[in-house]
Parts: structure tokens; C-alpha cells; sequence
């Protein structure tokens, strides 16, 4: 049984919330305030298979709140909410770590829907037994999906769901070209046409961890005017 931190103020949209969620077989543990979320996820999160994050939280900020989740090396995925309807939000909030968003009002049809698929996804990332792509080697590192990690020869790095997601969409292309369009779509759910530089600075990320040399790489290569393919 999932079981999910709901971190919301609102007392009453809390308890809707939990009543909902729990209707759809989850387990689920609500907190009202951002210093408490962001203790708890960074001491004791791997207790939960998804947080629901509001952004305006007493105490400390949502953004916050995800920056140190991930920070501590927490990668349950994380869905936010919030009522402010401004990219400039959606941007920031995908930035610190965060998986998904969805302002208020919303329907809760789509809050379950994307729930649902906020935990698809973490078993997908997390490639169960037998999965060709559970541990992959690009390079001098060694990708573990399973694990959210990469082994470096400096040391072991932990990847994001969202970093996980994009490395191994490049992977799944086996060399080809893949256009940032396609990787918004697939790895972040939005619109191809979404102006945003998320891909190309998660790209940045991924660079770091496999290159030996950022500047010049070897094996995730840009592609002039299209977008990136991966060379293990």
C-alpha cells in the first residue's frame, strides 16, 4: 500500500485530501507546516512513496521545503500545489526537484490521475527485477535505475526522478536523436511547445555526474537545432 505525506495548511483541504486518497487504497500522513515536512522528509523519508507539497506553508516555503528534500539525498517523488498560476512557479518548482504541479482550484479527478501516475512512474524509474535497463554503463559509470544512482570513478551520485526519467529516455532511443519537445512531454508531462530550458539544464546535471569532461562530452551530445542523444 502507497503511502503518502500530504504537507497542506489548510486544515479542511488536508482532511479532504487524506479522505480521498485513502478511499483509493493509499496509506497517507498529513503535516501542516513546512519546517515539519522538510525534518521529516529529510530524517525519515523513505517511508513515503509521494509527497503533495504546497507551496504556501508556514514556518517554511514548499520550494524550500522540496530544495532540501533533495539536498538530504530524498528522492520520493513530489507532487506540488499551489495557487499561484505563474510558469515562472512551475519552472522553479520542477528546478528544486519537484515531479509534478497542480494549481487550485483543481479537480480532484486530476489529482488522482496524476498521482497514479507520479507512482507509475516510481516503479518505472525504479525498473523492477528483469528489467533490461536496471543497470546500464555509460562511459566509466555505471547507472543504477534501481537504486537512483551512478557510481563514478570520484564517488556515487544520487539521481532525482526527474534525472532518471530523462537519462533513461535517452537510453531508450538507443543513439538517436530525441528533441526537447519529446522530453518534456515524456519525462515532465508537459507541452512540447512549453518554453522552458528545464531539459537542457537537467542535461547540464546528467553532464556532470557522466562526463569526464562537462565542457566537451562524450556521451550525452547535443544535436544542433533538434535536441540530444545519448552515446554509451
Amino acid at each position: 500500500m502507497p503511502n503518502i505525506l500530504v504537507v497542506e495548511d489548510e486544515a479542511h483541504l488536508a482532511e479532504g485530501l487524506q479522505f480521498n486518497l485513502e478511499a483509493e487504497g493509499h496509506s497517507v500522513e498529513t503535516v501542516g507546516d513546512g519546517v515539519e515536512a522538510a525534518a521529516l522528509l529529510e530524517s525519515d523519508g523513505d517511508r513515503f512513496q509521494l509527497v503533495i507539497l504546497d507551496l504556501m506553508l508556514p514556518g517554511m516555503g514548499g520550494f524550500e521545503v522540496a530544495r532540501r528534500a533533495r539536498a538530504s539525498g530524498n528522492y520520493v517523488p513530489i507532487l506540488i500545489l499551489t495557487a499561484k498560476d505563474d510558469k515562472r512557479d512551475l519552472i522553479r518548482g520542477l528546478e528544486e526537484g519537484a515531479d509534478d504541479y497542480l494549481t487550485k482550484p483543481f479537480q480532484l479527478d486530476e489529482l488522482l490521475a496524476r498521482v497514479r501516475g507520479l507512482l507509475r512512474r516510481r516503479r518505472w524509474d525504479g525498473a523492477p527485477e528483469g528489467d533490461s535497463l536496471r543497470s546500464v554503463v555509460i562511459g566509466g559509470a555505471t547507472v543504477h535505475f534501481d537504486r537512483f544512482e551512478i557510481e563514478t570513478p570520484s564517488g556515487t551520485v544520487n539521481l532525482t526522478t526527474r534525472e532518471a526519467g530523462l537519462l533513461r529516455a535517452l537510453l531508450e532511443r538507443d543513439g538517436d536523436a530525441v528533441t526537447r519537445g519529446e522530453l518534456l512531454e515524456e519525462v515532465w508531462g508537459l507541452r512540447p511547445e512549453t518554453r522552458t530550458r528545464v531539459v537542457d539544464n537537467f542535461v547540464v546535471r546528467l553532464r556532470r555526474y557522466l562526463e569526464e569532461d562537462p565542457s566537451r562530452p562524450r556521451h550525452i551530445v547535443s544535436v544542433r537545432g533538434h535536441g540530444y542523444r545519448l552515446v554509451r
